[in-house]
């Protein structure tokens, strides 16, 4: 759909025009909030039955070459693979540039491309992006606010993270952001398998993880990498997507899935009457043996930051995600505004460019698998499990009970 035309002071909207109609669609989807204050004007794609469909869909044109673009469009979100990944993104994204439009450009890129695409962006005088996706959804933000605000405090201890190897760059944009970047970082080799242990596993088991110790920040870094890929379904096949812990003297701050929630967990503490061998002073002086520690005792042990259920799936593909799109959408168009360089930014993903390369190079290719059929949970499946956990805690209950 197009949004509605000019805003109330008569300043015109900016147009953007969306390439690509994979992945793209859900950058279209973002134009279907009325508040978006952008129009949609086209979508760019290769005149297959896919893309004449999903322009007809959202009710704009479909161009085929970035030559019939109108003169007026002026963002475009490339959203096609880029020459690593075997595609003709850089090549459309710099054509963009060229015609002095304002570009941003979905992730990953090999280092080489970026570097191309950025002096592109400074020969035309316009603003590029490369957009991570993930640090731009609410869920993931909360996240990354919640680790400024206890880095601001104390000092980062460790890093532990694990994700898919389709999203190991957003990932490592997530940690810079909540460190406030990402250098020195170094990586050690990985170690081999090992042929003992893959002996000992179930028949048509394999081991999806490959694990690598490092340093980013300056911070001891824990990375787990699900490195596998089933050529029938390259961007389906994952265990998980995001899920990182930053921790600090005082406890561990954890993004328990790329849609939340965001989980503070204290340092354990344990009373120092608990771990000192004579208890007699502390019966005589106290009425309470574990005595009066402050009131950073009685805290929750584990604490939710921000809501409790995470968004389903559902929920993330038509809303969650798209409301990121917009924030992105926003973030380039006030960088064009203000004329911002496109080179600070861009020297920072510069960095990730090379972090990433260096894991992927250590890793090596994903290994190759025929997945399986998603053996998914339906609600009332779900609810089993919260039934089951119930019931324990209802039988510790009853023991409880029984003993008084």
């Amino acid at each position: 759909m197009v949004t509605e035309a000019d805003p109330p002071t008569g300043r015109r909207r900016p147009r953007v025009v969306v390439c690509g109609t994979k992945f793209g669609q859900v950058y279209l989807e973002a134009f279907r909030d009325p508040s978006l204050p952008f129009d949609l004007v086209g979508v760019l794609g290769q005149g297959s039955a896919r893309s004449t469909s999903v322009a007809r869909h959202y009710g704009v044109p479909l161009f085929t070459d970035v030559d019939e673009l109108p003169d007026d469009v002026d963002m475009a979100c490339v959203v096609v693979r880029g020459g690593l990944l075997g595609g003709p993104g850089v090549d459309i994204a710099k054509r963009l540039m060229s015609r002095g439009i304002h570009v941003v450009q979905e992730h990953p890129l090999h280092y080489d491309e970026l570097a191309d695409c950025l002096r592109h962006a400074r020969q035309n005088r316009v603003v590029y992006h490369l957009n991570s996706f993930y640090p731009h959804q609410a869920p993931v933000r909360r996240f990354i606010a919640a680790a400024r605000e206890l880095l601001g405090r104390q000092r980062a201890r460790y890093v532990d993270g694990a994700c898919g190897f389709q999203v190991a760059y957003a990932m490592l944009d997530i940690l810079g952001q909540s460190l406030g970047g990402v250098r020195p970082w170094g990586l050690a080799d990985p170690p081999e398998p090992s042929s003992r242990l893959a002996g000992m596993l179930n028949k048509g088991l394999d081991v999806p993880f490959r694990s690598l110790d490092g340093v980013v920040a300056g911070v001891p870094l824990t990375l787990r990498v699900h490195n596998q890929l089933d050529p029938a379904d390259p961007d389906g096949y994952a265990h998980l997507m995001h899920r990182v812990t930053i921790a600090t003297e005082a406890g561990a701050l954890t993004l328990v899935d790329t849609h939340g929630p965001t989980v503070w967990c204290p340092r354990p503490d344990f009373p120092k009457e608990v771990r000192e061998s004579d208890v007699r002073p502390h019966f005589q002086d106290s009425p309470n043996v574990f005595g009066d520690h402050g009131d950073h005792f009685d805290v929750p042990s584990t604490v939710v930051l921000g809501p409790a259920t995470a968004p389903s799936y559902r929920a993330a593909f038509e809303s969650v995600w798209p409301a990121g799109v917009a924030r992105a959408l926003d973030e380039l168009w006030q960088a064009a505004q203000r004329g911002d360089s496109p080179l600070p930014r861009g020297q920072y993903h510069l960095g990730l460019c090379q972090l990433w390369q260096d894991i992927t190079a250590k890793l090596g290719p994903p290994d190759l698998v025929r997945a399986e059929p998603i053996a998914h949970l339906r609600p009332d499946d779900v609810a089993t499990l919260a039934e089951a956990a119930e019931a324990a805690n209802a039988a510790d209950t009853a023991n409880t009970e029984v003993r008084a």
